[in-house]
């Protein structure tokens, strides 16, 4: 059993303070091994990286490789459309950006209650039935950051979708807050194929905590933390792809290892890692970066926020994480400078209470 697809979004980097230095040596060497493995499922985005993960895919992949070698996924960035006609104009800069002439699978991405109605203006879902019908896009859906009544709502309005791309992970599966759960359940109902992003929550669930992490070496020594996240999000029966951001050819050859389905039993003993891992966390954020670019006093808000976790965990070595503070601030603006505007609250797919947390980075470390 394995299901990963190649998310091209967390790519290894030239300059780590710079998202469009992507080192495509690196890469290519991964693209290459994941494709020798029998790994098929390529995942951008047009606002991935700056737009650099779409001509990412163009160099390293399209044209390296004939294409029915590959299956490649990209999104289109609805919120950030004006008219029906900007659509298409998107579109063709996004083949072009590739290097393809269509897509397997066309998404319009990020939809939550904001996106949802800039998406129902504008048409979007009618642009995507079109391409379909012209062979632009094999098959078409969006991907999701809400919850599971707005979900329900929009798959009942819009039965013609054929995927869903949902945020799920054990972390989140039982999350008040997310309800990955019952989402997975909406999608399921409406007979709908789910595609699976954060399996690892951003690299959460690849490096936990020692009690944690004793907990699942008792029951598998040799596997890794991240290979029990994907694990999970693999094990579920509607996943048809479960999409890992990669760094390392390591890591492509880890994800891509024979999985086994997980056992009930493994299943109730990462609950229980949930639930340690819940009360270590100061602050679940993903470092997914859709906070940082709306963010009118440049706050590095990701940055931050893992050196305040590091922090909560160590606080005796908090000088180490203080420094590191100091040199980012020197660069971008102080948590202190928050104004309160809330930008990035309103774009986080964790809804995080990130002005609130910003006072508690400003408070650790000015």
């Amino acid at each position: 059993m394995n299901k990963t697809g190649f998310g091209f979004l967390r790519l290894p980097r030239l300059n780590a303070e710079d998202e469009t230095s992507i080192d495509f040596s690196v890469v290519e060497q991964m693209v290459d091994r994941y494709l020798e493995l029998g790994g098929t499922y390529f995942d951008t985005a047009y606002t991935y990286l700056g737009g650099a993960s779409e001509k990412g895919i163009r160099r390293c992949l399209t044209q390296r490789y004939p294409r029915e070698r590959y299956r490649l996924a990209d999104k289109l960035p609805g919120w950030k459309l004006t008219s029906y006609e900007q659509c298409r104009e998107c579109f063709n800069e996004q083949l072009e950006r590739c290097g393809v002439e269509w897509f397997d699978v066309y998404l319009i991405h990020w939809l939550n209650a904001d996106n949802y109605a800039v998406c129902e203006k504008h048409d979007q879902f009618r642009f995507l039935r079109e391409l379909k019908a012209e062979g632009k896009a094999k098959a078409i859906g969006f991907s999701y950051h809400d919850g599971p009544e707005l979900l329900e709502e929009i798959l009942t309005r819009h039965p013609e979708v054929d995927y869903v791309q949902l945020q799920i992970n054990y972390l989140d599966w039982d999350s008040p807050a997310l309800q990955a759960r019952r989402c997975y359940e909406v999608a399921v109902k409406h007979g709908k194929k789910v595609i699976v992003m954060e399996p690892v929550k951003g690299g959460t669930l690849a490096q936990l905590p020692p009690e944690a992490e004793a907990c699942l070496r008792a029951l598998r020594p040799a596997d890794s933390m991240a290979a029990w996240a994907v694990r999970f999000a693999s094990s579920l029966e509607h996943v048809e792809v479960m999409l890992s951001g990669m760094s390392t050819v390591e890591q492509v050859e880890d994800n891509l290892r024979s999985l086994e389905p997980l056992s009930d039993s493994e299943r109730e003993v990462l609950a229980g890692v949930a639930d340690l891992l819940r009360a270590e966390t100061a602050i679940p954020c993903t470092a997914c970066n859709y906070c940082a670019p709306n963010c009118p006093m440049k706050i590095a808000i990701p940055q931050y926020f893992a050196l305040y976790n590091d922090y909560a965990r160590k606080p005796a070595e908090g000088w180490k994480m203080g420094h590191a503070y100091q040199s980012l601030a020197r660069t971008f603006g102080k948590a202190s400078a928050c104004i309160t505007c809330r930008a990035c609250e309103r774009n986080c797919p964790q809804k995080l209470p990130i002005t609130d947390h910003l006072k508690s980075v400003a408070k650790a470390f000015e």
